[in-house]
This record gives C-alpha cells, structure tokens and sequence, in this order.
C-alpha cells in the first residue's frame, strides 16, 4: 500500500523548527512494509491544505498528517480534512473528558475556552487518545483510503504512532520491511555502484541502494516478506555477495557502527596505542575519534601543532625538514606521525598537514593540498590528497581520509 506524508505548520516552512516528525514516519512506515513516494509541508493555510490532502488521496492509499490539531485558529487541520472527506464536526464527550483529565494533572488554574475545540471531532473518525497532551489524534476512513491525523509535537506524535497507529497500519499491510547495511570505505561512489551495477539491474526482492558519504558508501539492502525471519533470509545471500566483491573495503555491516568505532575495535583488538597530530584539521580528527565510548583504551593524545614552532617543541619535527620542504609536505608529515607517536610510547601515530583555504595556496602548493601521514610499528608512509569545496569540507575530507589511511595500514600488517 502507498502512504503520503503531509507536515503542518507555517514554522516548518519558515525553518523555525526541524520537520524531525517527517523522517520519523518515513523510517517506521518503510518498516512496516508500506509504499512512500510522496512528501509535503503545507502553511497553516486552509486553500492550499485542502488542495494538499485531496491531492494526496488521489494518488495514496494512506495519508497521514501531522501538526495542526491545537485549540488555535491557525490549527486547521481537523476542519480541513473533514471538509476534504465530506464530515460534519461534532462534539466527542471521550475526548472533552480526557482533555479535562489532563488538565487537572497538570494542575491548571485557567482552561480558555478555545481548548474545547479539540473536542470536536469527524463524524465516525476512530479517536486516538493522546496520553501525552490534549489533541486527540483521529483516523477518517472512506472509499478505502485512511487519512491519519496526528499531533505536532514529537512527544505526542511517538507515543502515540507505537501504541495505536502502527497496529492500525500493519493491519492493512500484513508484509513488513528489513533492512541491512553494509558500509565500505576508501572507495568512490561512482566506481562502487559500478562494481554493483549487475545487482542492481536484476534487484527485485531484496533491492539494494547505495548511498555516498565522505569517503563512504553505504549499500542499503532491503527485503519485503511476511515476517522478520524470512526477509533477512532473503537479504543474507545480497550481504555475502557485497562482502566478496569489496572484500576488506568493507567495515562494518551493523547500522549503528561509524568508521571510527570499527578502527577503535581494530586497534583494541590488536593491543595497539594511537596518537594523532593535526595541522589543517585543527584538532577534528582527535574530536571524532573520541566521540566513540571507551575509546581511552586506545587513544593517548592529540596534539594540535598548527605552527611550525609546535612541530618542533612538541613533537620533534626537524627544523631542516620544514625549512627544505616546508610544513604542507609529505616530510613533515612523516615525521609529524612519527614525532607523535614516540613522544607519547604509541604504535600508531597519525597526522595530517595541509592547506585548508580559502587562502595560502600556491601554483606548487594550491588550496585542498593534504598529506596524511601513519606511522606503524616502526614504518611510515605519507599519501598526498588534492580536496575539494570551503575550508571545512577540506578538513572534514582530511580527517575521513586519515581514519581510512590508518585502517588501511593496521588491514595490511595483518596480512
């Protein structure tokens, strides 16, 4: 079945808050086994609303709507979809009853008048109750299609989808929806997807999907089956066959588990120290390794050596090599790798020297120029990097390729 999703509320557009329900609802309807091809945000503006709805169930089976459901003029979302589906309001004597009860939990001295409008409901809509706040959520039936109603705010909207909407929706899609991912790195997305493109030309069921970060690319393979057990069945075989083609590119097959937690693991699953030494990545690669819990284990320092005194004092590079060579070089990023590692008794250095931009580049030298140096067990290599974009997508592709640079060599000392 085909679900649409339609946001209410002239704030979203604006961007005064975060549509945070709208991939909320995208997630859980994917999961369970239901078509979404269409989304919307519409202003508190009852013309285009109801242009909105009646578009949306002349194409979708299911629509469900969020925001607009408070005792406000400008909440017009209930009057409007009973216009749309041909109801009168009428008063619910439940849903005054329950608004009256959270009132009096919450211990309110004043209820105005206008409250009570969230009592007025679709003739013959289902009534949701709403433990978490005062507006009912409702569901209008007719001719087939489901038009669901649920309030804005996410700590309504939640609770009240996993308790009452989600059962009603898996009652008219029995089949649910599975999804693996598995992650690859140190791979261009044009070059991954041609590696798959064979997969992706006969995908049917499971189907499979790649989706590009920095330096990443994420393969999402989903399945559609009667159960949970029979769709990952249907995706394991589609895993394998990833896993064979990109082989050690591949780091992680969980959803949850980031670049930086699977090199954590390699580390701590090796015994090894790791320091780093950051010139034109300031201190962000320190930053993201450390995001990850437990990660004292194996991380020691981080020091942030933007000067070329810096380099010197604190982690021995020679002033001849910056002199000779200079401090954006492969040089001195050897030695800033190495330097780091032995001041602080690690096995692992890595350091990362470079011209951020917007300014400081040379015909010899240009803007996005980053070495990235790693010292391990005693050997150190420095690759040589041209980044593209601001100064802060010119970092942030340091501090990615740097991860990969050290995963790259702990894989390769283990062959």
């Amino acid at each position: 079945m085909v679900v649409e999703l339609i946001s209410v509320g002239t704030e979203i557009l604006l961007g005064n808050i975060v549509n945070t329900n709208a991939a909320y609802l995208s997630r859980e309807c994917a999961l369970l086994g239901l078509s979404l091809y269409h989304q919307s945000s519409i202003g508190d503006n009852e013309e285009r609303l109801y242009e909105a709805i009646e578009r949306a169930l002349k194409r979708s089976d299911i629509v469900i709507l969020s925001g607009g459901l408070g005792p406000t003029k400008d909440d017009l979302t209930k009057e409007t979809a009973a216009k749309v589906m041909g109801l009168s309001l009428v008063e619910d004597p439940h849903s005054k009853e329950q608004i009256a009860e959270y009132f009096k939990q919450i211990h309110a001295k004043v209820v105005t008048e206008n409250n009570w409008k969230q009592s007025m409901i679709p003739e013959g809509a289902i009534v949701i109750d709403n433990d978490n706040g005062t507006a009912p959520g409702l569901i209008l039936e007719k001719d087939g299609k489901s038009l669901i109603l649920l309030p804005g705010p996410p700590r309504e909207l939640i609770p009240m989808f996993q308790k009452d909407i989600a059962p009603y929706l898996s009652q008219l899609e029995p089949d649910m929806i599975v999804s693996e991912t598995v992650k690859v790195c140190g791979i261009g997305e044009s070059q991954a997807e041609t590696m798959i493109s064979d997969l992706i030309d006969e995908q049917s069921n499971p189907t499979i999907a790649p989706y590009a970060k920095l330096g990443e690319v994420h393969f999402r393979i989903t399945a559609k089956a009667k159960d949970e057990v029979i769709a990952r069945k249907l995706i394991l075989p589609m895993v394998e066959e990833l896993k064979n083609r990109f082989k050690e590119k591949v780091y992680t097959t969980l959803e949850e588990e980031t670049l930086e937690e699977s090199i954590y693991h390699l580390l701590k699953d090796k015994g090894l120290k790791l320091t780093t030494a950051e010139s034109c990545s300031g201190g962000l690669l320190a930053g993201r390794i450390v995001n990850v819990p437990g990660v004292s284990e194996v991380f020691q320092q981080g020091f942030i050596t933007y000067s070329n005194a810096a380099k010197r004092n604190l982690i021995g590079v020679k002033k001849s090599t910056l002199e000779e060579f200079g401090a954006v070089s492969p040089q001195t990023a050897k030695e800033m790798a190495k330097g780091c590692a032995l001041t602080m008794g690690s096995e692992v250095g890595l350091s990362t020297t470079g011209i951020a931009g917007p300014g400081g580049g040379t015909d010899e030298k240009p803007v996005g120029l980053v070495y990235i140096g790693c010292y391990y067990k005693g050997k150190t290599i420095a690759k040589e990097f041209h980044f593209q974009g601001n100064r802060s997508k010119v970092r942030d592709s340091a501090v990615v390729q740097a991860l990969i640079l050290l995963r790259e060599c702990i894989l390769e000392d283990a062959k």
